[in-house]
């Protein structure tokens, strides 16, 4: 198959990782970290990608996003071409191989923040990359520019002050680690950050099973969302997590 890959930056060494394992062919665009913390210009970015895509070229297109703060929700699929999308709720679900292992650490490890290689590599970049925060936040003076202009100086300066409380929340910072990365010095970036704010440390080891077979397919609807061209992606509220958009009939008397 010849597929296109429309993912988040972050994933970059994983997904290649598993694309030179893959019998399929890929196109690949991968989108800055920073729409994480706007998901509304997020889901704006990632739509006008997909309608820029060519009709008829890719067999499939693989949308490398978890529902992400709602960063899914009101998706389209292209007219002519299906979209192929992990059941994720967010992207530490890739690396951890499922959204059931996701789930069971998410429940025995609370208070916990998740650092991955890309993650690492990408959050000090610029541009139109505020750095990501598993939660509310504004890292960039941009950013504190652009609430002033919105809300004034007063306004601004309160809201920064509580979404920066967002470290409050957590107590674990956890390294999502693995073989073909172990070379890359960003595991003393994540101890360091731990180390700053008085969390406990950890690394565990991390899965790329849900990424293989997404590249490879085929897609198990248990897994992964299958949005036939033109339909909508909305969230399902269960363990599915995003479903198709259902249609609404009118009832004639």
């Amino acid at each position: 198959m010849f597929l296109k890959i429309l993912a988040c930056e972050v994933s970059f060494r994983e997904i290649c990782h598993c694309a030179a394992r893959s019998p399929n062919l890929f196109d690949f665009e991968y989108l800055s970290q920073g729409y994480h913390d706007n998901p509304l210009v997020g889901i704006d970015r990632i739509q006008e990608s997909l309608d820029a895509i060519e009709p008829g070229k890719y067999d499939a297109i693989l949308v490398g996003y978890g529902l992400c703060n709602n960063m899914l929700n009101g998706l389209r699929a292209p007219a002519d071409t299906q979209l192929i999308i992990p059941r994720a709720h967010d992207c530490i679900t890739f690396f951890l191989g499922s959204k059931e292992r996701y789930s069971e650490f998410f429940l025995d490890n609370p208070g916990t923040y998740y650092f991955t290689t890309g993650w690492l590599e990408h959050r000090e970049r610029g541009g139109e990359r505020p750095e990501r925060k598993q939660g509310a936040g504004l890292g960039t003076q941009m950013e504190y520019d652009k609430l002033v202009e919105q809300y004034g100086e007063e306004n601004a300066r309160y809201l920064i002050e509580v979404m920066e409380g967002w470290t409050a929340h957590y107590k674990r910072g956890v390294f999502i680690d693995f073989d073909f990365s172990r070379h890359l010095p960003v595991k003393q970036t994540a101890m360091k950050i731990c180390a700053d704010r008085g969390w406990e440390y950890q690394e565990i080891e991390g899965d790329l099973t849900l990424f293989q077979r997404w590249l490879d397919g085929p897609w198990p609807e248990q897994d992964y969302l299958i949005v036939e061209p033109g339909a909508t992606v909305v969230p399902s509220y269960d363990e599915g997590i995003i479903q198709i958009e259902p249609m609404h009939t009118m009832s004639t008397s």
